[in-house]
């Protein structure tokens, strides 16, 4: 009886320890661009939405990647 108890007590602790492994996963946030391209966090873009142009860098917001406005226009050259 207590041979069992030892090895429900250590298959418990295996899938726990695998559990928390599983949870420390590091999660990519990035944004994309139109054509579903992957933009990471930092960069910047000139996004036309609406008939606007202007230029956006992608940020985190309440731990959701998104486009955040800089300025309005695209610089070009």
């Amino acid at each position: 009886m207590r041979h069992s108890a030892v090895i429900l007590v250590l298959l418990g602790v295996a899938v726990g320890t695998q559990t928390l492994a599983q949870a420390r996963k590091t999660v990519e946030c990035y944004c994309t661009d139109k054509a579903g391209t992957r933009v990471e966090l930092g960069e910047t873009r000139c996004l036309s939405v609406g008939g606007r142009m202007f230029t956006a860098r992608c940020e985190m917001s309440l731990n959701v990647p998104m486009w955040r406005e800089q300025q309005g226009g695209c610089l070009t050259g």
